[in-house]
């Protein structure tokens, strides 16, 4: 008897950090990935690794989600190769700490798109397919700052992140009778490039202490988990759930002050 198709997930920003340790965790669990970001080389070097391991099927397409194109062009994608998405990982995603007036506004509006208008499309054009099905994983890779004040000198990151964890708990509400799971997952620090890409790496490595700090894997382990769970919302990690906490009770004015602090001590 031939053996049932094994289920795909697409995820996007899989060349490393998160996004590769998610796509990691989704083939251990049997599925087949769908892997796409800018870096073509890394992202293969992804693939080749999960092939190696898991025995997956591990398909790559470098792309980048600052053009508006390129949701469609995924969608496209898979569809070209008679698949369909069993689950979707809204990865990618940056910050920029050069504050906002000095910032080009084609930079602001590359940002929004990757991290707001991408996983916002790509939900779109591939959730029919899970509906009809019965059957969907949407994972959308948040933040901690999506829960706190927005942070001076990377103004845009911590709204954006607050809008996408919104918009996941009401597609979560919209969707939770209908076979699809919508979790957002909120980490904090995270053992990643992604300070090293917005130039911060030495100011928070001198700011907070290793046990603020997760492996990418532990992330991953804990979006995986919540996701299949049909959770709502995941933060990993007890100092990150206790930050979260604190925030949410203490009145705006000191929450504003707390977070205003934490960007002084970046340099922000």
């Amino acid at each position: 008897m031939t053996p049932p198709p094994r289920r795909l997930a697409l995820i996007t920003g899989a060349s490393s950090g998160i996004g590769a340790a998610i796509a990691r965790t989704f083939a251990e669990h049997g599925w087949d990935v769908a892997l796409t970001a800018r870096r073509a080389e890394r992202l293969e070097q992804v693939a080749d690794e999960l092939r190696a391991r898991f025995g997956v099927t591990a398909l790559t397409r470098p792309a980048d989600l600052a053009d508006p194109a390129t949701p469609a062009v995924l969608a496209e994608w898979l569809a070209s190769e008679g698949l369909s998405a069993s689950a979707l990982v809204n990865n990618a995603g940056f910050s920029r700490t050069s504050r906002f007036a000095e910032t080009a506004l084609d930079d602001h509006a590359a940002t929004l798109r990757v991290m707001l208008q991408a996983p916002v499309e790509l939900t779109h054009r591939l959730l029919p397919p899970m509906l009809e099905q019965r059957f969907g994983r949407v994972l959308n890779v948040c933040s901690l700052a999506g829960l706190l004040p927005a942070t001076g000198g990377d103004t845009l990151y911590g709204p954006i992140k607050s809008f996408l964890i919104r918009a996941s708990l009401g597609l979560h509400l919209e969707l939770r009778d209908r076979g699809v799971h919508v979790s957002a997952l909120c980490p904090g620090y995270v053992h990643s490039e992604f300070h090293d890409a917005n130039g911060t790496r030495e100011a928070v490595t001198r700011a907070w202490p290793h046990w603020m700090w997760m492996s990418a894997e532990a992330v991953a382990r804990e979006g995986y988990e919540a996701v299949e769970a049909n959770r709502p919302l995941s933060v990993p990690g007890a100092a990150n759930k206790a930050i979260a906490a604190l925030v949410k009770l203490a009145p705006e004015d000191w929450a504003l002050a707390l977070t205003d602090r934490h960007a002084g001590r970046l340099g922000l």
